[in-house]
């Protein structure tokens, strides 16, 4: 953990800047890749509500150390997720691993077997975590973590899988939430907190914030590299004016993550969310409402459930007519427009859905609003605008960018 003394520096540091984070030197960026990663239909919306259940399910347990959330539901792959190319090891076999600020493990061997090299150390522990789209269970080791030329740490703690379900096609997380989620994860060791990589990043003086920004952009193709990590600040290339911040909020249990209070309006007055906590989640593809909200949105909008994508489905007079949504949090409103609440229709078939069919990525938690987990903002949210997560202050921000009033959709 940071030290006080250390925390109320950087505060003062941070607080008086208007334009986003400034830092002594520039941030060093990791391209990140959009993969759609299917394998049934359903699988966008199942993945969606079953990660949130666990995760509401995970922070309910916190208190009995070393349980583990279980979801009962079928097990399926992300259906599309932002994937970062990883070395563990000296020389370093390279992992595709997620994208995660819903969890904090960074975890390989889903797929490309673990290498031990001269830095792979092997600790007493074991290490698992249940996520609701799957899980892992393995061994913890220390080893060397190359994130990017320049991001390289020492003896960083990572799970390596002997068991591990719904990961298809990548090899593990590379876990970048607040670093109270790592506990009850390890055994013996249940009281243990893991610093994650970023905390290790600013840690050993190799970043000199311990923040991320995070770029993600829309597209219409399956796969393609248009994301970027930066460690230690941001980029001011990727995002429009300045950062608004918000701090993450105190209501359990959406403050055992990246949570902040925020309240939803459709159109001009139409309001779906009063203000209510929520989390930001990169794991997560759709923006998820409370069951009353996205029943609220249903009738202002006019769709209808698609029995065949689990998404909601507009016609074209519909779109036409489609508000925008606007996010209010923090004291800055943030329009999500009517092309952004559509899921890219040249991916229609990709999630079994109808070629020219128009499908909203709007969708239900699964859960009434009142129990402190009411929305889930996913990265189709993320995409249309730059998002920072400050360990350091405790606190979330957004921005506009070039794409947050395109139509890629």
């Amino acid at each position: 953990m940071v030290p006080q003394m250390l925390l109320t520096t950087l505060f003062l540091a941070f607080s008086g800047i208007a334009e986003g984070v400034v830092v002594k030197r520039s941030p060093v960026t990791l391209p990140i890749s959009r993969r759609v990663n299917l394998t049934s239909i359903h699988n966008l919306v199942r993945h969606d509500q079953n990660r949130a259940a666990a995760l509401k399910l995970k922070a309910s347990s916190r208190s009995r150390i070393g349980s583990r959330a279980v979801v009962n539901e079928p097990v399926d792959n992300q259906a599309v997720t932002y994937i970062a190319s990883v070395g563990v090891g000296s020389p370093p076999t390279t992992f595709d691993l997620l994208v995660d600020t819903g969890s904090s493990n960074t975890w390989v061997g889903a797929t490309q077997p673990f290498v031990k090299t001269s830095t792979s150390v092997q600790t007493p522990n074991q290490v698992s975590v249940t996520y609701g789209s799957g899980f892992f269970s393995g061994t913890e080791f220390t080893d060397t973590v190359t994130i990017a030329p320049g991001l390289v740490i020492p003896q960083q703690s990572i799970g390596v899988a002997s068991t591990s379900s719904g990961f298809q096609g990548v090899d593990g997380i590379i876990g970048i939430g607040p670093t109270a989620l790592t506990l009850g994860t390890l055994s013996p060791a249940t009281n243990s907190l893991i610093p994650t990589v970023t905390d290790n990043l600013f840690a050993n003086g190799i970043i000199d914030s311990n923040l991320i920004g995070i770029s993600f952009e829309p597209t219409t193709t399956e796969e393609i590299v248009n994301g970027e990590i930066s460690w230690g600040g941001t980029d001011s290339s990727k995002f429009t004016g300045s950062i608004s911040f918000i701090p993450v909020t105190t209501t359990f249990p959406s403050s055992e993550f990246w949570g902040i209070n925020q309240s939803v309006r459709y159109g001009a007055s139409t309001s779906i969310l009063t203000t209510t906590a929520g989390i930001v989640d990169t794991g997560t593809t759709l923006v998820l409402l409370a069951s009353d909200g996205l029943a609220k949105y249903r009738r202002a909008t006019g769709a209808v459930l698609d029995n065949n994508t689990g998404l909601l489905r507009i016609t074209s007079t519909q779109f036409n007519n489609l508000q925008s949504l606007f996010f209010t949090a923090g004291g800055t409103t943030f329009e999500l427009t009517a092309n952004a609440q559509l899921w890219p229709r040249t991916l229609n078939t990709d999630i079994g859905g109808v070629r020219n069919d128009i499908y909203l990525i709007v969708n239900d938690l699964g859960t009434p609003s009142g129990e402190g987990f009411d929305f889930v903002n996913g990265f189709a949210f993320l995409e249309r605008f730059y998002s920072v997560f400050d360990t350091a202050n405790d606190r979330v921000g957004f921005a506009t960018t070039p794409f947050t009033t395109a139509t890629t959709n």
